[in-house]
């Protein structure tokens, strides 16, 4: 037992030594600060609460931010068909006429082709009208109108001996009807065939060649319709444009009115900006001002607002208290650079302080 008593007796004066000499470390006076230390504090605190009081005494900045955009295109087919191929790709500078894609359709090369032969056989036949008969014809018209002639004469005098004998009880009554029966049968074989010789010699009439020449404009307008729209198989870009987009691959069969491809037009660029209408107050066109551009560096164009037009109902700015305020349109701006400005692209977006503005 001794052994245990004996260290706790030692760890208690160890602890009572220890608080003896913290409370003589406290009863020694403690040291003064400088002078100057406390004036260099004093001096900073006034000097901090003078530049805070300056800073909200200070105008704000209303900063808008807008974006650049640019004429957009989209290019839609107007036949339908298979893709061929896609000669661009996204992101790819391309030239006026350049060749974008080519649409497969046989159906319709082969409507044009039939077409082209309806337009042949219509100019043939109206060159055929525009010659009048053939002599042939004429001459076999006219050998027919000779026949006939020859065959009425020979009835006439048939019936005139069947009229004598009939009259003197040789010949029965029936054959006198007989014979004025085929004399009449003559006469009209006989004036049939004057009929046929005059048509041919004069040939066909005007309305007959009116007929001829509208089925032969017809035939063309509908090859003209046809290479309209077999040319539609090849797509070309109609400006100098940037392909934004390609909505189509190979293979892919596309309908009329359908975007193959969407194109920007790089050298028109402008920047919009979507404002309250209090925002608009004293806003004019030809107007000018300063924006700043991030992702060139925060370089500063000067623009001129060439559009200030109200955007639809669902763009509006609705009121946060339910007395006391009102709902405000959105007004859309557009500004074009004065002069132009290299790298910048639509998407890029732009700043501007509209205090600042003039």
């Amino acid at each position: 037992m001794a052994g245990p008593l004996e260290w706790l007796r030692a760890r208690w004066l160890r602890a009572r030594a220890a608080r003896s000499q913290q409370k003589t470390d406290t009863s020694r006076p403690a040291p003064k600060t400088p002078l100057a230390a406390t004036l260099i504090v004093a001096v900073s605190i006034a000097l901090i609460v003078a530049l805070a009081a300056w800073y909200l005494v200070q105008p704000q900045p209303l900063l808008v931010q807008g974006e650049a955009d640019a004429t957009r295109i989209d290019i839609a087919a107007r036949v339908d068909g298979r893709v061929a191929e896609r000669l661009v790709s996204r992101g790819q500078n391309i030239p006026a006429g350049k060749v974008l894609i080519t649409i497969s359709n046989p159906e319709l090369v082969a409507q044009l082709k039939q077409a082209e032969a309806a337009r042949d056989v219509a100019i043939a036949d109206f060159k055929r009208i525009e010659v009048g008969t053939r002599a042939e014809v004429v001459a076999q018209r006219r050998a027919a109108l000779a026949s006939a002639e020859a065959s009425e004469r020979l009835a006439q005098q048939t019936y005139d001996r069947t009229r004598q004998l009939t009259a003197r009880d040789f010949a029965s009554v029936q054959k006198l009807d007989e014979a004025t029966a085929s004399l009449d049968v003559a006469r009209r074989a006989q004036q049939q065939a004057k009929l046929a010789l005059e048509e041919a010699i004069n040939g066909y009439t005007v309305e007959e060649r009116g007929v001829a020449k509208a089925a032969v404009v017809k035939a063309e307008a509908a090859i003209t319709t046809l290479k309209a729209q077999v040319a539609e198989l090849v797509v070309s870009s109609p400006i100098a444009a940037q392909v934004y987009h390609a909505n189509v691959d190979p293979g892919e069969y596309v309908s009329p009115g359908v975007p193959l491809l969407s194109l920007v037009d790089i050298s028109d660029v402008w920047l919009r900006f979507d404002l309250r209408e209090d925002l608009t107050k004293g806003l004019k066109i030809n107007d000018r001002f300063d924006v700043r551009v991030p992702a060139l560096g925060d370089r500063t164009i000067t623009v001129e607002v060439r559009r200030i037009a109200t955007r639809g109902e669902y763009a509006g700015w609705r009121a946060t208290r339910a007395t006391g305020d009102f709902d405000l349109r959105t007004f859309e701006v557009r500004a074009y650079p004065v002069e132009p400005v290299p790298g910048l692209r639509p998407g890029m977006s732009v700043y501007a302080d509209w205090k600042k503005r003039p």
